[in-house]
């Protein structure tokens, strides 16, 4: 996702060092250019040598260092500059950066940078907890700053509290988000439904279905990256919650309902991408239903239809999005069920095409409009996401 995108790794002179060697590697593998500026403390924590094994680039830490070429290195390195992030940042770093001192190679190049900054503070509790940290923390945000707020836990000096540095996965998810897709949905709030929903029969046994929950939480993802707020409700799934994104978790049908029409004012687009149970049990048995000889009737009464009630009450300008999961005359049922729910997209899928059923990482979608069809090829669940949400936001400008 980083593809074409240089970033400048800071680091400062603090334990935590190791950890940024990490996120170098992580983001290399996202294609990124990675350049390295290393204060002279944090040399004495890992070498400038194992940054250059991993970026392939030269890792720069003396202003003045005569290897590099005429130009004012701090200056053409900041021109081509993607965003900054320090990490680790110290508590000696963040207050030279809150007021702009520049006196080494990594404060004087980040001062002539101008774009997206994010700052990783990582030191002793009691350092991070005081007052003058936390002015000089506010005075980074007040200038634009992004600052990670560090994690709780054992830190080196043996004391226990706020100031790890946040594991290189989840730095690299803050980076993502900053710079990794357009921010065309800034200011837009967006829902988005996944997963299954689980009926209860008894305390032992359930119905349900075979999805996965992969479209949705795609959906919400690539979401969250172009810039919205989104709230992804959720059925029971085994996929870890995208980062950045409010995640409220559902079992039944009727529990989906009810999360999704007290949020459903809310959203600027809704994208209904669960696969929710149509029919539910008449009762539920407080105890385990025992097997008895014969055959079992089980009585099923319809749920909620939650995109119909979305049809009913959408407010002018919400864009509505539904699911079409088919096994024969795909586009027919799916054209209809957009005018019966009175719904902006539908997007088509054909169980028995390979690569579009249950659990996969791929998809292949038609997505039906009121004026027309757009059919997508093969392609990965996140990318059809990316479709998705460009030819919404397409509804949403006309």
């Amino acid at each position: 996702m980083l593809n074409g995108k240089t970033i400048l790794l800071g680091v400062t002179g603090g334990i935590a060092a190791y950890k940024a060697a990490a996120l170098a590697s992580a983001l290399v593998k996202q294609h990124a250019t990675v350049e390295v500026i290393m204060t002279a403390h944090a040399t004495q924590f890992i070498t400038p040598l194992t940054f250059e094994q991993l970026t392939g680039r030269r890792c720069m830490v003396d202003t003045f260092d005569r290897n590099f070429s005429h130009q004012v290195e701090h200056i053409a390195l900041a021109d081509r500059v993607d965003l900054v992030i320090i990490a680790p940042a110290t508590a000696n770093v963040c207050a030279k950066l809150a007021h702009g001192l520049a006196d080494d190679m990594l404060t004087t190049t980040v001062l002539a940078c101008t774009g997206p900054k994010l700052a990783a503070p990582a030191m002793n509790t009691k350092m991070f907890e005081n007052p003058v940290t936390q002015d000089n923390l506010d005075i980074l945000r007040k200038y634009g700053w992004e600052v990670i707020s560090p994690a709780s836990g054992r830190l080196a000096c043996g004391a226990v509290g706020a100031g790890k540095l946040p594991e290189p996965d989840l730095l690299l998810q803050h980076i993502l988000r900053a710079i990794a897709l357009p921010h065309d949905l800034t200011g837009k709030k967006v829902l988005v439904t996944a997963g299954p929903t689980q009926e209860a029969l008894d305390p032992v046994r359930y119905l349900t279905n075979h999805s996965t929950g992969k479209m949705g939480y795609a959906i919400a993802k690539i979401a969250m990256l172009r810039g919205a707020e989104v709230t992804l409700i959720s059925g029971p799934t085994a996929i870890a919650p995208p980062p950045f994104v409010e995640v409220v978790d559902v079992m039944s049908a009727q529990g989906m309902f009810e999360a999704v029409a007290a949020r459903q004012e809310w959203a600027d687009f809704v994208f209904k991408a669960a696969a929710v149970a149509d029919y539910t049990p008449t009762e539920y048995a407080d105890d385990k239903l025992k097997k008895k000889d014969g055959s079992l009737s089980i009585p099923l009464k319809r749920t909620q239809d939650i995109l119909h009630y979305l049809g009913e009450h959408r407010r002018p300008g919400q864009i509505l999005c539904g699911f079409s999961m088919e096994t024969r005359d795909m586009v027919e049922n799916s054209r209809a069920k957009l005018e019966k729910k009175n719904v902006d997209m539908i997007c088509a899928n054909n169980l028995k095409v390979a690569g579009a059923g249950f659990g996969t990482d791929t998809n292949v979608m038609t997505v039906i409009t009121r004026t027309g069809e757009e059919e997508l090829p093969l392609m990965s669940k996140e990318d059809a996401a990316s479709r998705i949400l460009e030819l919404a936001v397409r509804l949403a400008a006309t």
